[in-house]
């Protein structure tokens, strides 16, 4: 079945930097896009960043643009954020999904909490 496990979140203080995994089996890895969410205490699931199957072309939200790193290794089904120069904005329980079969995000993991200290 499918499964993304992410990893790597916890709590640190303002302008550190925090690297999060995502494990993914069950699917066609290599051939799909994959996107980290972040969903901020009282606010909707946001998409944070994304990179492409083949051309490996990312996206940005605009308030990580030039922080944050997304990138991915397709020989062993993981996907990475690399967050640098954390602020407390970056605050939030941190998804990884996938688009598996459709152009919608359909699957998604537990999440892994962030928590940036100022």
């Amino acid at each position: 079945q499918v499964q993304l496990v992410e990893s790597g979140g916890g709590l640190v203080q303002a302008g550190d930097s925090l690297r999060l995994s995502c494990a993914a089996s069950g699917f066609a890895f290599m051939r799909t896009t994959m996107g980290w969410f972040r969903q901020a205490p009282g606010e909707e699931r946001k998409l944070v960043a994304s990179i492409s199957s083949i051309a490996f072309s990312t996206y940005y939200a605009d308030s990580v643009k030039g922080r944050f790193i997304i990138s991915r290794d397709n020989a062993k089904n993981t996907v990475y954020l690399q967050m640098n120069s954390m602020n407390p904005d970056d605050t939030g329980v941190y998804y990884c999904a996938a688009k598996t079969r459709s152009d919608r995000y359909d699957r998604w993991g537990q999440g892994t909490q962030v928590t940036v200290s100022s």
